[in-house]
């Protein structure tokens, strides 16, 4: 078990680095489309090419969906020369940022109102969607094999099932031998997008957890330990014996975690997989969402995970450097055309071609030159 920490402390260093050095290889879909350098749909020239070599975009933000954007940045980089620097830093600190004006784009798995983002003079959009999971590491209990309804995640978070063989739990699992080792809980230390989506689900399942603790990025937690990052959960989830957090599903894949299967809306109980997750997108109604706001635990469907959310990229309506703004969406105009099989590899869910031409749609109406000259046509 310990052998893989290092892989998750790696990761954790990796993340203040440039995305577009992470040293992943070029995915096969890269490749196809190198001839094409992104932003061939806008219009894009040899001359518009070269101008992205050696141009740094910088943002911070989410750690949800940091492998991801890695993957995306390793990619781009090879297609086009632009490079990407992602500090993941967790939504909270992503969304300082951006309001600070230290990045050119912050993240957050947490969106704003659309309020909140008048009052700063942002606008936001989803990138890709994916799935929050509890990961567990009990002796003997492997990969998708625990059950746990809503109230039983609740109350173990809450500090009120305080042993793995609790009766709660125990009838959920009747073919799993369940030892009596107390459970030590794990969470977020951090301001975490991560957080605002279990937390709000949690709210909505549990009158007790909306009573006591309620939704946020960082909450007063009423047990547990802290770990910065997903990486810093992970890495304590799997140090510690009869532990239990919640991390990105990427994280769990890449790093062996044992996760849970968890009891939907419907009754049913359901593993985290990008199908599961794709069946909690299928209602969202991004169309009438004021500012992109959208909040995805909780759905309705036989096959939804409850724990599914998006993640948001925040940047200002009005941009100071036009040029460097372009490169910038021409970047997430590539994700969304060009980034879905790796999104997928990794179990990401990539947003919808219609979502993609909303957001597109609001880039030539809303982002524009002090001027007032739209930045994307």
């Amino acid at each position: 078990m310990n052998r893989s920490v290092p892989t998750i402390l790696a990761m954790a260093l990796l993340a203040a680095l440039t995305l577009s050095a992470c040293g992943e290889s070029t995915p096969p879909q890269a490749k196809l489309d190198e001839p094409k350098a992104a932003g061939d749909e806008a219009g894009d020239t040899a001359a518009a090419a070269e101008a992205r070599k050696g141009v740094m975009l910088n943002g911070a933000g989410a750690t949800f969906p940091y492998p991801i954007y890695a993957k995306w940045a390793d990619a781009y980089n090879k297609v086009t020369g632009l490079k990407l620097n992602y500090q993941s830093i967790g939504s909270g600190g992503g969304i300082a940022q951006i309001k600070a004006k230290t990045v050119d784009f912050g993240a957050s798995d947490a969106p704003l109102t659309a309020e909140e983002l008048d009052e700063a003079g942002l606008v936001q959009f989803p990138l890709v969607m994916g799935g929050v999971v509890p990961v567990v590491s009990i002796d003997g209990v492997s990969a998708g094999q625990l059950r746990l309804d809503p109230e039983a995640l609740a109350d173990i978070f809450l500090g009120k099932i305080k042993k793995w063989n609790d009766t709660k739990i125990q009838e959920r699992n009747p073919d799993v031998k369940l030892p009596d080792t107390e459970i030590s809980v794990v969470h977020r230390a951090d301001g975490s997008g991560t957080t605002w989506i279990l937390t709000n689900y949690l709210d909505k399942v549990s009158p007790d957890w909306h009573e006591k603790v309620g939704t946020g990025k960082a909450v007063e937690w009423p047990i547990g330990i802290g770990g910065k990052g997903n990486e810093g959960v992970a890495a304590y989830v799997q140090r510690v014996n009869g532990s239990i957090g919640y991390v990105e599903f990427a994280y769990a894949l890449q790093n062996g975690m044992a996760h849970v299967q968890l009891q939907n809306k419907d009754g049913n109980f359901v593993a985290p997989t990008i199908e599961s997750f794709t069946a909690a997108a299928e209602s969202a109604g991004w169309k009438s969402a004021p500012g992109f706001y959208m909040v995805l635990t909780d759905q309705p469907g036989a096959g939804s995970w409850p724990i599914t959310g998006a993640s948001f990229i925040l940047i200002y309506k009005e941009q100071a450097d036009p040029a460097l703004a372009k490169q910038m969406l021409e970047f997430f105009d590539w994700c969304f055309a060009h980034g879905a099989p790796m999104a997928k590899e990794l179990q990401y869910v990539p947003m919808p071609d219609a979502v993609a031409e909303l957001v597109r749609g609001m880039w030539r109406t809303r982002i524009a030159s002090p001027a007032g000259s739209p930045v994307w046509q």
